[in-house]
């Protein structure tokens, strides 16, 4: 996908995608899953903006990588700039929300943890953020009751409520900026649930998110 990926709002209306942050660790039993121990703090990582892929399109795996994993995650967009935010400016600056995915090269990132390397290549690469059209914050007035999920050729792999995050969608907006200036359209990756697994060529995946949006994909090998 090029430069200048625009989010699509439910409303019709669009937002230029800004920057990726993700989350990761922020659910207990992923955690455990990948035998992890439970952070201090959020564990924070980008993509790039031109990672990003939507509803309809194609996840597609870079050549000679044969362990991609589905990472399904409620995404929050920002609509406002946020410095040093209170909690109640993070629940403001929250537009809309979306399921997303963060789609992983395991084996690379198992080797960039096991050297103490960046993440980049096994996060980053084009396509590894599939995100759904985007709807109202107003909509959804009890987001950690929703639940949000993902299944591959039909059959369920993850789902879980964002309730049962370690922090939750304001926390992290709260965290992330004090560090980052949060700008319009930026989105937070709120971490994934346990059931994370491989994605290989002919999948085809389904994310939703409640009975409000869902986003359906292809999987092959890109050329």
């Amino acid at each position: 996908m090029p430069a200048g990926f625009l989010l699509e709002m439910l409303s019709g209306q669009t937002l230029p995608l800004g920057t990726i942050y993700c989350i990761g660790r922020n659910y207990a039993d992923h955690a455990r899953e990948m035998n992890a121990e439970l952070p201090s703090e959020p564990v924070v990582f980008l993509k790039p903006p031109t990672s990003a892929t939507s509803d309809g399109g194609t996840i597609r795996i870079p050549p000679n990588e044969q362990n991609a994993h589905h990472e399904v995650e409620l995404v929050a967009v920002i609509g406002a700039h946020l410095h040093h935010a209170t909690l109640d400016d993070a629940h403001r600056a929250v537009v809309g929300y979306a399921v997303g995915i963060d789609v992983t090269l395991r084996d690379r990132q198992s080797q960039a943890k096991k050297h103490g390397l960046p993440w980049a290549l096994a996060k980053g690469f084009a396509t590894s953020a599939p995100i759904s059209p985007i709807v109202p914050a107003e909509a959804i007035p009890t987001i950690d009751e929703l639940e949000f999920g993902l299944e591959v050729n039909g059959t369920v792999r993850q789902r879980a409520t964002p309730r049962q995050m370690i922090w939750s969608v304001g926390e992290l907006i709260v965290f992330l900026s004090q560090w980052f200036i949060l700008a319009p359209g930026d989105v937070v990756f709120t971490g994934t649930p346990e059931g994370v697994g491989p994605l290989v060529e002919g999948d085809r995946v389904r994310a939703w998110l409640g009975d409000v949006v869902e986003m359906r994909l292809d999987v092959a090998f890109a050329s």
